[in-house]
């Protein structure tokens, strides 16, 4: 199955009756990445019948509570509900001690281990590495420190072509290095090019989630090219100087960063409260990115490397 993107919560601060704060989960084969998990997430993991089971990553963009007050709540949860496997746990420098400090005074048992890794401020890094995914952080423009997450998806195995390796009477053993690639050498010494037995793998995608920001085109250069580039939008143009006072963006000016990363598709999301009618924003980021889409809570898509999305 292609990665999954799942919408938790698309509001910014102040949550509404049908608007919750950010949160989001981008599942890869079988493992789940979280991706901020602001208050209420536990809820709308419920609601929206996304299991917390599998959720191996859990990315915090920064420490203003929209974006992690949800997080003790469901650490407690995954402790409760009999969770043994190590969590892994990105995001800036003080949130260990926050976690941490929740846990002693609260009088928390975790029945599993949290692995932290520091995001940085003011640099690019690749912050974790598994066999089926790399996430990177790169730095954002904000009130306090924080970080943008790319998520690729890396290269996979080449696909086995059933009815050549049967023909060619090619061992199960040998099954792994033909997706890696390799030719095969038969008993009596014919060697059968790689290219005859498998075909070329499916294309990995890569995802951008760009959080809270004041617009800022040097963050072209982290995202060029995504294949679904995720950005806040939480005024419209009309509220552009109240965007730049609080470090946030504008509809366009995430449209804007979309056409000048040449994105294969653009998400828009972290809606201010005032906004009933959120195709008011999406109409507005259209006129400079068509290929715009609303972060909709309790909607999910399949990400497919061609920029054809399907709403599941």
């Amino acid at each position: 199955m292609n990665p999954t993107l799942y919408i938790l919560g698309s509001n910014s601060a102040t949550p509404t009756r049908e608007r919750h704060p950010t949160s989001q989960i981008l599942k890869i084969d079988n493992q789940k990445i979280m991706i901020d998990c602001g208050e209420g997430t536990q809820n709308q993991l419920l609601k929206f019948g996304v299991r917390h089971t599998g959720i191996s990553h859990i990315c915090i963009s920064h420490l203003h509570g929209d974006h992690y007050f949800g997080l003790i709540g469901l650490l407690s949860t995954m402790s409760l509900s009999g969770r043994k496997e190590d969590l892994h746990l990105i995001g800036p420098p003080p949130l260990k001690e926050i976690i941490d400090l929740q846990i002693l005074h609260g009088g928390i048992h975790l029945n599993f281990e949290i692995v932290f890794y520091p995001t940085q401020p003011d640099a690019k890094s690749l912050v974790i590495q598994t066999k089926s995914f790399e996430i990177i952080s790169f730095p954002l423009k904000h009130r306090i420190h924080c970080t943008g997450f790319l998520i690729h998806e890396l290269p996979k195995g080449r696909h086995i072509i059933k009815s050549e390796v049967e023909k060619h009477n090619i061992p199960f053993v040998y099954y792994n290095s033909l997706k890696a690639g390799s030719d095969f050498t038969a008993s009596d010494g014919t060697i059968i090019p790689n290219k005859q037995l498998t075909e070329d793998p499916t294309p990995t995608i890569k995802y951008a989630f760009c959080s809270d920001t004041i617009f800022d085109p040097e963050i072209v250069k982290y995202i060029h090219k995504v294949d679904v580039l995720y950005h806040e939008a939480t005024f419209m143009k009309n509220q552009e100087d109240r965007a730049k006072l609080y470090f946030h963006s504008t509809a366009e000016q995430a449209a804007t960063i979309a056409k000048m990363a040449e994105v294969g598709q653009l998400f828009i999301g972290h809606f201010s409260s005032r906004y009933d009618n959120l195709n008011l924003l999406l109409e507005e980021s259209k006129t400079i990115f068509e290929n715009t889409y609303l972060a909709e809570e309790g909607k999910s898509f399949e990400i497919i490397k061609a920029a054809n999305y399907l709403t599941i």
